[in-house]
């Protein structure tokens, strides 16, 4: 797992307090809490799970005060059980309360994350396919998710559109042809770009192989389609399925041979981790 480039994540840090203050600060704090006041507080998972995002917390934290001292329990991978602590946290109490919300919206999400990226990796547990999450994030937020995908055992696809070439049906239609489009994509990028290819069709395996794609993805396809796919190429390309893949299905579709699985899901729809930060 690559770490968290937090050069990235302090612009988005920072851009969430700016909502969440204002330009007054947090007046329920600063008017119901005595300055100086002294406080000890755990976060705590509510629920068993994976995490990601301690940076991020500590990040949090140290952005509205250097001096917060903060004693980690867990790291980035570790699964962790509800009511275990990832963190305690002392110093001024207005501090750790205006930190709270943001800090606590960061690692849920990630968090959550990171816990359905797990229960997918399980789920295919002994195959040798890979769970990958796809661009379908949250605008702005792709360094995060992506990263919470890796913490959870997953790996990532393609960053952006710049850092591989991925040709879909559009590009096809647009571009005359598999062939036409396979061929101008590596006479424009080189033999250091990956390609890929995305085909819904079996009988389109031969011409896409004829262009010699680094992988091809078999979309929406049954699991008995996605074995057949997988005998044509024959180790030719990489294999990826994708569409529509559930928890009730990964596992077959798994064995079917691919070296990849790619979910969206992951990033765009997974369920919010339950934290609190409890004050002693």
């Amino acid at each position: 797992m690559s770490e968290l480039p937090m050069a990235k994540v302090l612009p988005l840090i920072r851009a969430a307090y700016a909502e969440d203050l204002g330009d007054a600060g947090d007046i329920t704090t600063m008017s119901t809490i005595p300055e100086g006041t002294q406080a000890t507080a755990h976060l705590r998972a509510r629920e068993d799970g994976m995490v990601a995002g301690v940076p991020v917390a500590l990040a949090c934290l140290r952005e509205v005060d250097s001096d917060l001292r903060v004693m980690l329990h867990a790291v980035d991978g570790d699964p962790i059980k509800a009511g275990e602590s990832l963190l305690t946290v002392s110093g001024d109490a207005r501090s750790i309360l205006i930190a709270e919300r943001v800090m606590l919206n960061f690692l849920g999400h990630l968090c959550g994350i990171a816990t359905l990226t797990a229960a997918y990796t399980e789920a295919v547990k002994g195959t040798r396919a890979k769970i990958c999450c796809t661009r379908k994030t949250t605008p702005g937020l792709r360094v995060l998710e992506k990263y919470a995908v890796r913490c959870g055992g997953g790996a990532n696809h393609r960053f952006g559109l710049y850092d591989a070439v991925l040709i879909k049906d559009n590009h096809i239609a647009a571009c005359g042809g598999i062939g036409q489009a396979l061929d101008a994509a590596r006479e424009a990028v080189g033999h250091m770009v990956k390609i890929e290819v995305e085909l819904d069709r079996l009988e389109d395996i031969p011409e896409a192989l004829a262009h010699q794609p680094d992988v091809i993805m078999l979309d929406n396809m049954m699991p008995e389609e996605l074995a057949e796919g997988v005998a044509q190429i024959d180790g030719r390309a990489l294999v990826e399925a994708s569409g529509s893949v559930s928890m009730e299905t990964v596992r077959t579709i798994a064995e079917a041979g691919v070296d990849m699985i790619s979910i969206g899901r992951l990033t765009h729809s997974a369920p919010n981790f339950d934290l609190g930060l409890d004050f002693d």
